[in-house]
């Protein structure tokens, strides 16, 4: 009965998440007959844009030639007329002499006709009938003019749709995750030349698989990438998976993208939990700071949330109760709030809200330069209100105290180890529950300050003492790289360095 039970619990579950993928594709369907129907429209006003700039060229071109044919045929009917004026005031002036001479004939006095031949001759000497040319200045012809666009009407006739370059196809086993970075390696299915750059897209996501189009973050862009490999570095993994695609871009159009991929981008991802922070500090998301107001402000919205809590005791459990997609191997926020009274006292204490229950995580704490004294660490969940970090058995820190001296210590079980070190402005908290160990680190050199060795029987909380200043805490980090090179090292010499990296 069991086993079927548990059979038809796994057939449901099966079902229910190919049901859940089959609303997915359908969305994405109906997503991308929009987006056709967008981009159809849109292509469409472009080729109107592109068809009517083409007219307004050829017109444009049409009026100038036009232009240029006018001012010819101007140019040269001013030229003819001109000449046509010259020879006929030659013609007239010719005319005239020509009746003058067809007179002089008749005189019958010698003296007198040549007196008049003489002054014929001389006349016609100086004609313009005589010096002016024949020939036309210009011709009629206009075939200097004329155009042929045989070629251009080729050219048109050739005019295609652009050449879209294919998609890339995304190299799974060359792409990497590591350091809170993710290399993205691609190619292209076939050389092509022309193409001038690609696209990068990604996108954070707490599902595996394809990429879904509701409830999703929006797709960040790196654009103009020369290589067929690219980094993305200093991310936040504070959700479980990368969607990445990636587009061929030519000088003129982007091509398609790529299949995508979903990348897993595991890290530990927490808050600070002001539900039981001491009322002296002031707490929001990854910040704590030192409130001297004595927390009078917090006071009032307790109270306003215990009075809400009355008249509706299951609202903070529903809020609280639901697990978080982004959580994985460290139990849910509800297990930690609203279980336990704030500190008080002189345990100015704030805790994470998720807890560490397996695996190896790290996070980082950087202090306000004027932050007077602060504790970084873990604890279990049974600190008490008024216990200290480092103070129990139940938990480890180290605590850097900057009121008349510096001094930098490691603190556990009420015992203390001064650490003969540089404080440095930030440190890393590396964890590894599975093996028992607790490490500290210089976060920018990934100097090893102090390590904890113990084995760890309960899940722990990471915890913060603070009094005067603030302390901002950067989570949704991976194990460094250096880290874990230096832990594999620092594994191997445990046996001769146990005795300096523990306390007790």
């Amino acid at each position: 009965m069991d086993e079927q039970r548990e059979t038809l619990q796994r057939i449901v579950s099966t079902l229910a998440n190919k049901n859940d993928e089959i609303h997915n594709f359908i969305d994405m369907l109906n997503h991308t007959i929009k987006n056709v129907q967008v981009n159809s429209s849109n292509a469409i006003s472009e080729l109107d844009e592109e068809f009517d700039g083409l007219y307004s060229i050829l017109d444009e071109m049409k009026g100038s030639m036009a232009n240029t044919i006018q001012q010819e045929e101007a140019r040269k009917i001013q030229a003819l007329q001109d000449q046509l004026s010259q020879c006929s005031n030659a013609l007239e002036s010719s005319e005239e002499l020509l009746e003058l001479a067809a007179q002089s004939l008749d005189i019958k006095d010698p003296v007198e006709f040549l007196k008049a031949a003489r002054q014929i001759k001389d006349r016609v000497t100086m004609a313009s009938a005589f010096r002016i040319s024949l020939k036309p200045k210009v011709s009629d012809s206009m075939t200097h003019l004329m155009v042929d666009f045989t070629l251009e009407r080729r050219m048109l006739q050739a005019v295609k749709f652009l050449p879209v370059p294919k998609a890339p196809e995304i190299d799974l086993t060359a792409c990497l995750v590591a350091d809170n970075c993710i290399t993205v390696s691609w190619r292209m299915p076939e050389e092509d030349s022309r193409i001038d750059h690609f696209v990068l897209e990604y996108r954070k996501t707490n599902f595996d698989g394809l990429p879904r189009v509701k409830d999703e973050q929006r797709w960040e862009l790196i654009d103009y990438i020369k290589a067929t490999e690219y980094t993305l570095s200093g991310l936040k993994f504070d959700t479980k998976y990368m969607n990445l695609r990636v587009q061929a871009c030519n000088k003129a159009v982007a091509g398609e993208y790529s299949d995508p991929v979903t990348l897993e981008t595991k890290a530990f991802v927490f808050s600070l939990d002001s539900t039981s922070s001491h009322l002296n500090l002031k707490v929001e998301d990854t910040y704590v700071e030192w409130d001297p107001t004595g927390g009078k402000g917090q006071e009032k919205i307790k109270g306003k949330e215990n009075k809400s809590s009355g008249q509706n005791p299951l609202l903070k459990s529903n809020r609280s109760g639901a697990p978080s997609p982004k959580r994985t191997s460290i139990s849910t926020r509800s297990s930690v709030r609203g279980s336990r009274d704030h500190f008080t006292g002189e345990s100015y204490t704030v805790l994470g809200d998720t807890a560490v229950e397996s695996g190896q995580h790290y996070w980082e704490v950087r202090a306000q330069k004027d932050c007077k004294s602060y504790s970084v660490g873990v604890t279990y969940r049974n600190l008490g209100k008024f216990d200290q970090l480092g103070k129990t058995s139940s938990s480890w820190c180290i605590h850097i105290n900057n009121w008349l001296q510096t001094t930098f210590s490691a603190k556990h079980n009420n015992k203390t180890k001064t650490l003969d070190i540089p404080v440095p402005d930030r440190i890393g908290v590396y964890c590894d529950f599975d093996g028992g160990q607790l490490a500290f680190y210089n976060a920018n050199s990934k100097e090893l300050l102090h390590t904890f060795r113990t084995k760890f029987t309960q899940p722990l909380l990471p915890g913060f003492m603070i009094w005067c200043g603030g302390l901002t805490v950067s989570t949704g980090l991976q194990v460094p790289s250096a880290v874990k090179t230096l832990q594999k090292s620092e594994n191997g010499l445990s046996g001769s360095t146990s005795s300096l990296n523990n306390i007790a």
